[in-house]
């Protein structure tokens, strides 16, 4: 194996150990494009290791900072990490505007100086680098068979609607990181209060919050939904997966009855091997 071919497979092995969905999905992708795809999902979990593992010792400032110069020396060459190795040709090979990148690393900067958001307004400023951006470097490798302005909304709104997502299963997880991703005007309209999330109360007013989010997040989903076809026919079957996973997560926090402040949900195990089995191309027998 090469040096590149490591760096690759470093950044697949991230996505396998934290991105189970994604990367189930990420299957039905062609051999050739699943490696970009693992790139670019284990440089944004590389760059939330860094933000983990830069510890408590350094002010909120200086660990923006920091990760900056990862970022930076990630994009100008210098910096020789496997996932920024394996990055960089990724960009390079699909044309991907550096760009994305810049607008990823200050969502991430966000969450060093940041720990609330007012509005939902608020949040999607945070989550247009954070999620958004996502999608739009996804593009170029799942290929539209339309202009790329064409596309992008549509992909920019499954990149929104995978995350808002994942605030909702892990409303309980971020609540122990310090952060909270629902919007404070949502709470003060049921009556919630983060010291209620805090002491991990699910009474009839959180499951109306929650409710609310759910139908909200639903709605985003439905507007992405038509720009599947808008890609490669190659492309289509793990985007309708990953569609069909994360909104799954939707429906398992329903079945749960709304407990994520003290619980990880997820699709089970048989539940996923279903939506892989159905959204799979189908082979011809003739």
């Amino acid at each position: 194996m090469t040096a590149l071919d490591d760096a690759y497979a470093a950044c697949r092995r991230l996505h396998r150990d934290h991105g189970r969905s994604y990367y189930l999905a990420t299957r039905l992708l062609p051999a050739h494009k699943r490696p970009a795809v693992h790139a670019l999902y284990g440089f944004a979990r590389w760059c939330d290791e860094i933000v983990d593992d830069l510890g408590s010792t350094l002010t909120a400032e200086e660990r923006a900072d920091e990760l900056e110069r990862y970022v930076r020396t990630t994009l100008d060459g210098t910096n020789g990490h496997e996932v920024a190795v394996a990055l960089r040709d990724t960009l390079r090979r699909w044309e991907i505007p550096a760009g994305h990148v810049e607008a990823f690393l200050a969502s991430m900067q966000m969450d060093l100086t940041a720990s609330t958001y007012k509005t939902y307004d608020d949040l999607l400023g945070y989550t247009h680098g954070s999620a958004a951006v996502i999608g739009l470097q996804m593009l170029p490798v799942l290929e539209a068979v339309v202009p790329l302005p064409v596309a992008a909304p549509y992909a920019a709104d499954l990149g929104l609607a995978f995350q808002l997502t994942n605030f909702l299963r892990d409303v309980g997880e971020d609540l122990r990181r310090g952060r909270v991703y629902l919007p404070l005007e949502d709470l003060d309209a049921f009556g919630v209060t983060v010291e209620q999330l805090q002491a991990g109360v699910v009474d009839g007013r959180f499951r109306r919050l929650m409710a609310f989010e759910i139908a909200r997040t639903r709605e985003v989903y439905r507007a992405a939904a038509p720009g599947i076809r808008l890609l490669h026919p190659s492309s289509r079957p793990c985007m309708t997966l990953a569609l069909r996973l994360y909104g799954g997560i939707l429906d398992a926090i329903e079945r749960a009855d709304y407990r994520v402040l003290d619980r990880r949900v997820s699709v089970s195990a048989p539940r996923r091997v279903g939506l892989l089995l159905s959204a799979a191309p189908r082979r011809s027998t003739s």
